[in-house]
């Protein structure tokens, strides 16, 4: 289920010359010349003969300079770029660029796409064959690196004829913004998880709980003992005999994603594929990426289930914030916030969170909050705010782990130096043990784990909440 038009807009202009004079000549005029330098070798047994050097050299630069008037001129070229799908980390985007060409010769072109660094780690030029009046395509695939609005720049044309001696050198102003989004993930991806929310829908329409919730369900006879507040007057006047409501627990209830955006969720966990990485040349991603892209999960199952999904994204203030819906539109809109939710460099305020949640959702929901535990000698105001939540709603609580951080606590020490530090480690993984622990026994689900593992262990937590109706 996901939300439809998240690639960015195709765009195309004319070109224009890149300088003064956007032309020189190419490695094969200047090898015509050097090779004229042969001729020189005649030249010592008979002086006159030196002079074909120069009568060639003047024949190549006259030919040179009839190649380069044959070139069109740049505004008689015009280039496109095209998005075959929404950028997203952890998948590949495919370009097309495009070039029509209304000169009279086949134009032999080399086109090198400025896009920023968060969209790809280097720019490679790419050849193309431009015929007259044909459009002419080339597709090439990027992999985003970094989430939000990114600028591209212009697309660089350099371009010449079959002989090849004059180059000329033109631009496009395709400048667009481009928004990264999180990872992506279809229902085929996801298709374990659909169909275990549909085998719990169907287990919970077949053994509805009458009485329970308010959601209503039918009408029946009064009986003794019924509340009197679940009388229907207006069926009692018409029948003349008491008639009482009948409900039954919601089906659909709303969840909430909260996340925070503060200093801890910019961390970079070295993952076991950071080898991979590497040498892709790619960054790993950071822990508020992880989250981002657990959200889209967590909310394209939600509201496959039937539910409603809300989004609170906080800081130092609130960054994003939308109100639960439903609907392919509201799953757009969720991704269109996720977006463009930065990591801050302060420590957030989670109490400023707490008290938004609870002025916007004043009834039992479900919430996952995203965070990690700062490491102080007090109790972080994090499991304070939590705490708050728990009272009211189903707080699935998940902790982001630092795989660096287990790896020494775990490992073997060989010198004095690495006992203390995996002493430390050890340390600090018991105080969130503990902290965790604390927080659980207030009632909340928590989970403490490295960020790859978090998104399927939040959707089976969703799918156990919602087969059980905890909410």
């Amino acid at each position: 289920m996901i939300a439809p038009s998240l690639h960015p807009e195709s765009v195309s202009s004319p070109c224009v010359r890149r300088m003064r004079m956007p032309f020189g000549l190419t490695a094969r005029t200047f090898a015509l010349l050097i090779a004229g330098f042969v001729l020189l070798l005649p030249g010592f047994w008979d002086g006159r003969l030196a002079y074909s050097m120069l009568a060639w050299d003047v024949l190549v630069i006259l030919a040179a300079l009839l190649d380069g008037l044959r070139l069109p001129s740049a505004a008689r070229i015009t280039a496109g770029r095209a998005w075959t799908n929404a950028p997203a980390l952890d998948g590949h985007t495919e370009i097309e660029l495009s070039l029509l060409n209304q000169g009279k010769l086949v134009l032999e072109c080399s086109l090198t796409d400025d896009l920023p660094a968060a969209l790809t780690r280097s720019l490679v030029p790419h050849k193309l064959t431009a015929f007259p009046n044909v459009p002419a395509t080339l597709r090439y695939t990027i992999t985003p690196q970094e989430r939000g609005d990114w600028t591209t720049g212009d697309v660089y044309v350099r371009y010449r004829s079959g002989l090849g001696l004059v180059e000329r050198w033109a631009r496009a102003p395709l400048a667009q913004t481009v928004r990264v989004y999180p990872a992506l993930k279809t229902g085929e991806e996801q298709k374990i998880f659909l169909a275990r929310s549909r085998q719990i829908d169907l287990q919970l329409r077949q053994a509805r709980q009458r009485g329970l919730g308010r959601d209503f369900e039918s009408l029946r006879e009064y009986q003794e003992g019924d509340d009197l507040r679940d009388v229907c007057w207006t069926a009692t006047a018409r029948r003349g005999t008491p008639i009482t409501r009948q409900y039954q627990t919601e089906r659909s209830q709303a969840v909430w994603i909260v996340l925070d955006c503060g200093r801890l969720m910019r961390s970079r966990p070295i993952a076991s594929s950071s080898a991979l990485d590497e040498s892709s040349g790619s960054l790993p991603h950071s822990k508020l990426d992880y989250a981002c892209t657990t959200a889209v999960q967590l909310a394209q199952l939600a509201l496959y289930s039937g539910d409603r999904v809300g989004l609170l994204a906080y800081g130092q203030g609130i960054q994003q914030r939308v109100l639960p819906g439903r609907g392919a539109s509201h799953l757009r809109q969720l991704i269109e916030a996720l977006a463009q939710v930065r990591a801050e460099s302060a420590e957030a305020d989670h109490l400023r969170a707490t008290a938004t949640l609870s002025r916007l959702q004043p009834r039992r929901s479900l919430v996952l909050w995203v965070t990690d535990l700062a490491e102080t000698a007090m109790r972080p105001e994090v499991i304070d705010g939590a705490m708050q939540l728990v009272r009211r709603h189903v707080l699935l609580f998940v902790a982001m782990a630092q795989p660096e951080v287990e790896r020494i606590a775990s490992a073997r020490p060989k010198s004095v130096e690495e006992m203390f530090r995996a002493a430390a480690a050890q340390e600090m993984a018991g105080r969130r043990e503990l902290l965790l622990a604390r927080l659980h026994e207030q009632g909340a689900l928590t989970l403490d784990l490295n960020p790859e593992q978090v998104s399927s262990a939040v959707l089976n937590q969703y799918l156990t909440v919602k087969e059980r109706a905890m909410v």
